[in-house]
């Protein structure tokens, strides 16, 4: 999968409306030809000269031209337009809106001077006025499509796409087929989840009139209907079309992402960055795939281009965080990056969250805080259960029975009725299932189910709805557990961590006040099951070789993390390297890799996917785990110590590199914590050349997960709502949000 996800369509979908509307479809109409009383005859050849320019973009040169065809006709309504015409092309909105002022001025009943107002005003930020204005000149012209069309842009400008969907139908039966209406009209069903509509239009368009915009559009349809297949056959119609175009190769590497075709994705990203090399998005998403295929060699430059990018503040939201994660970078070039990411997102949704304007009722006494948890991840996709539904399962089973607490979930990803949806279904008082609901509608029921604190489990990673929280539809919101990271949002209020994770120094680098939970901030499944694991040989293991595995995602798995591998296989002459199976071009380069380091490839075992109870029990096969840096296996160390595996980790400075050490922390085995990497390499062949000291420690772990607490999610789940009673409170009296510092952990009764 993607790093951002394709599935993110609220934030996606603003480059292809960029594009295809608002803006596009039906034009303004042009200027026309002035009545022979207006401008002198001996003016109208510059009068069409300048009509000319206008209609083929070339504002830069109508500009002056228009000025002083303006200055030769003072009083001239027309001269006046087609000078503000001009300045509202360039950009200079200001300008444009005193000029046009003085056209409708000269001219009250000229229509066309009134839309071409309407435009400057909606361009300097005053879109009830224009949408007034464009009302009133609508009921007078009512089957001007121009009209219509404009009016339904700037209906779309302030999130009202319903009835802009209204005015584009208005707009097509003036001009029934007209390509660009057609393509508002898709574009504004897409938004609205009418994705049938969408595609019936679209499909119907490419049968009369082939149009590469009308491919852009159904590729994003079937994205959104999840068939990637047909998403990405789509972008590659619309490449034939429009060769030099890089949108299409990079949304078809989406797509190729998405069905786990990393060499063909890269294959794409690269055609795009051909074409447009300052497509930030592309490079991001070219070097998220080549650190799954190991191509170090290749990421490494482009990693740190994309980091001199967000230090020097050359971002524009347009390098995606979760991946950036995966780089050397320091917390506050992530929250860098974050917070150029959520001021896009904030751009892009502050008209419609003007538009929606919620407004928060007090909660009566007495009744139960209502809490939300936004999720992509609450089921399980092609029978595999999502990792932040197996971590949070028995803690909402938990949470859901606590007094004073109403548990709401809201599902954003179908899911045919898995039994990892079934738990958390019967866990919530309310669960919602939201796949395919449009931003502005999913914002308008949370807001309607009266949810007092909202929580964003996805943060920037795949699937998640940043749209939705830029919206505000809860008075408190917060940050936790799948996004490792800040938000960088002004629209997030807290961050939910532990003091590991974020020690106190390090809270300016998070622009969320930080919520800290007494114990690890990870919530973890109790009720896995733990069977017998099959002989070693069975996997290829020597039977009796010493077992380091690395079961990370192979992105985490960078040049510097398996050096330290290697450095510990030097050190432990029977000891093998067991990771996952990454597909046969990144398995092969990594057999180079090892061999690189002096080390025979059949030290590496590599081992498939497995269902997550399978996966469990290969754990036991293990000896030790080896982490990653800078991003830590996260629930995979979590599944290691339940399964009584010692996970050895370095921890760095970021939130990401982190989560493996605050499990062992509130384990309560520091000494599975590394200082740095020599400290790493000495502790892990330590226990690799002494059998007998690794079996105490396993003991040992075996003993502290039933008695540390880590496990406890009645506990968990006590902490937990004691956090969110406090933000509520807060808020209640009208206070800011500010750091919550942990109490004493809740001890279980009895």
């Amino acid at each position: 999968m993607s790093s951002s996800g394709p599935s993110d369509l609220d934030t996606r979908l603003a480059r292809i409306l960029d594009k295809v509307g608002p803006g596009a479809g039906v034009p303004p109409a042009p200027p026309q030809a002035p009545a022979a009383n207006a401008i002198p005859a001996v003016l109208e050849t510059r009068f069409a000269q300048i009509a000319g320019l206008l209609e083929r973009g070339d504002a830069a040169s109508a500009e002056p031209l228009a000025r002083d065809l303006r200055n030769a006709c003072p009083g001239v309504a027309e001269a006046v337009r087609m000078h503000g015409i001009a300045l509202l092309m360039l950009g200079r909105a200001d300008e444009a809106r005193a000029t046009l002022q003085e056209a409708v001025r000269l001219a009250p009943g000229e229509y066309l001077a009134r839309c071409n107002y309407a435009a400057a005003l909606l361009a300097c930020g005053d879109a009830g006025a224009a949408i007034d204005l464009l009302r009133q000149v609508a009921r007078e012209h009512p089957h001007d499509a121009g009209v219509r069309n404009n009016l339904a842009n700037a209906l779309r400008s302030v999130g009202d796409d319903v009835h802009a969907r209204e005015e584009y139908l208005a707009a097509l039966a003036a001009v029934p087929g007209h390509p660009g209406a057609t393509l508002n009209l898709a574009a504004v069903e897409l938004a609205l989840g009418r994705l049938d509509d969408a595609e019936h239009r679209l499909r119907a368009l490419l049968a009369r009139v082939p149009h590469p915009q009308a491919w852009l559009l159904l590729g994003n349809v079937l994205n959104a209907r999840g068939d990637f297949a047909g998403a990405e056959a789509a972008y590659l119609s619309g490449a034939r079309m429009a060769p030099a175009a890089a949108e299409f190769p990079y949304q078809a590497g989406l797509m190729a992402d998405e069905q786990h075709r990393y060499a063909d994705a890269a294959g794409f990203y690269r055609r795009a960055l051909h074409l447009d090399p300052n497509l930030q998005l592309a490079e991001g998403q070219l070097l998220f795939v080549l650190r799954r295929l190991y191509d170090w060699a290749g990421a490494a430059p482009l990693g740190a281009r994309l980091r001199s990018r967000v230090v020097r503040g050359d971002n524009a939201g347009e390098i995606d965080p979760f991946a950036f994660l995966a780089e050397d970078a320091t917390p506050a070039e992530q929250r860098v990056c974050a917070q150029a990411q959520a001021a896009r997102v904030t751009r892009m949704l502050q008209p419609l969250r003007e538009h929606l304007h919620f407004k928060y009722p007090s909660r009566a006494d007495g009744a139960p805080l209502r809490v939300g948890f936004v999720s992509a991840g609450f089921g399980a996709r092609a029978g595999v259960p999502h990792a932040t539904a197996l971590l949070t399962a028995a803690f909402f089973e938990e949470f859901g029975t606590l007094d004073g607490i109403e548990l709401h979930l809201i599902a954003t990803t179908p899911d045919p009725g898995s039994p990892i949806r079934q738990r958390l279904r019967a866990a919530a008082h309310r669960f919602h299932e939201v796949d395919g609901v449009p931003v502005p509608d999913l914002a308008q029921r949370i807001h309607q189910a009266g949810i007092d604190i909202l929580v964003d489990v996805d943060g920037w990673c795949a699937g998640a709805v940043p749209g939705v929280f830029a919206l505000r539809p809860a008075p408190v919101q917060a940050n936790w557990l799948a996004y490792p990271g800040t938000s960088g949002a002004a629209f997030i209020d807290y961050i939910i961590a532990d003091r590991f994770i974020i020690p106190e120094a390090s809270r300016r680098f998070y622009s969320e006040a930080v919520a800290w939970l007494p114990r690890c901030y990870q919530p973890s499944d109790t009720t896995r099951l733990l069977f017998d694991a099959p002989p070693r040989t069975s996997f290829g293991l020597p039977a009796d070789a010493v077992v380091f595995a690395s079961f990370n995602n192979s992105w985490k798995l960078n040049a510097a993390s398996f050096e330290r591998m290697c450095a510990v296989l030097r050190a432990v002459p029977d000891g093998v390297l067991w990771v996952l199976n990454a597909g046969r071009d990144a398995d092969a380069r990594l057999r180079e890799a090892v061999r690189g380091h002096g080390i025979d490839p059949r030290r590496l075992v590599f081992s498939p996917s497995l269902p997550h109870l399978q996966h469990l029990a290969r754990f036991r096969l293990a000896d030790l785990f080896l982490d990653t840096n800078p991003y830590n296996a996260h629930t995979t160390a979590s599944d290691a110590i339940w399964a009584g595996c010692p996970v050895l980790t370095r921890p760095g400075e970021t939130f990401a590199s982190r989560v493996a050490g605050s499990l062992n922390h509130y384990l309560g085995m520091p000494e599975l914590i590394a200082r740095d990497d020599d400290a790493f390499i000495a502790t892990a062949a330590r226990l690799g050349n002494d059998r007998a000291v690794l079996a105490t420690l396993r003991a040992r772990l075996e003993a502290q997960r039933d008695t540390s607490g880590l496990f406890d999610m009645e506990v968990y789940a006590r902490d937990f709502a004691a956090l969110l009673h406090e933000m509520d409170a807060r808020q209640r009296q009208g206070l800011p949000p500010k750091a919550i510092a942990p109490q004493e952990p809740t001890r279980a009764l009895g």
